[in-house]
């Protein structure tokens, strides 16, 4: 079953709120806000690690970058790295390459929430390609994922050809 349908049967199962809409190719989270007109720190961008020999998802908003070091001290890794483009692929199977939902929970996976975007009223985030987007309440999103609400992100810094 590909992901959008097992996403759609699992929000439908738990009686959740939420709206789906398509929009065109959009590669990043921030290319995501732009194409469907939110704020950046609204969209959740989705991260894997691997530390201490197991993934974590890490999810963020689309204006923030995960802090490494932060991570493996508040998650007690001894140390922690992006999951390559081939775990990923294996891990979500039924995904777009990079287009993986923050829903850990659907792959057996712990979700660590930065509590920046734990503090935004709504939340849209990738439902398994790079066209679909889920749209819902923060607060209806971690009733149904139950992530761990932590600091592990920080500002993008801008870069000036200067």
């Amino acid at each position: 079953m590909a992901l959008l349908e097992k996403l759609r049967v699992f929000l439908g199962e738990n009686h959740a709120a939420y709206t789906q809409t398509i929009h065109p190719q959009a590669y990043t989270a921030r290319e995501l806000a732009s194409v469907e007109h939110l704020p950046n720190r609204e969209v959740a961008k989705t991260v894997v690690i691997f530390g201490d020999d197991r993934f974590h998802m890490i999810v963020v908003p689309a204006n923030r970058l995960v802090d490494f070091q932060e991570v493996r001290f508040t998650l007690g890794l001894s140390h922690a790295r992006l999951a390559t483009e081939t775990e990923l692929g294996e891990l979500f199977p039924d995904c777009e390459l990079g287009a993986m939902p923050p829903m850990g929970n659907l792959y057996g996976m712990t979700v660590y929430l930065d509590s920046a975007l734990a503090e935004e009223k709504m939340i849209a985030f990738n439902a398994g390609t790079h066209r679909d987007v889920v749209h819902m309440s923060t607060d209806e999103y971690m009733a149904l994922v139950h992530p761990m609400v932590v600091g592990l992100a920080r500002e993008a810094v801008m870069r000036h050809g200067w």
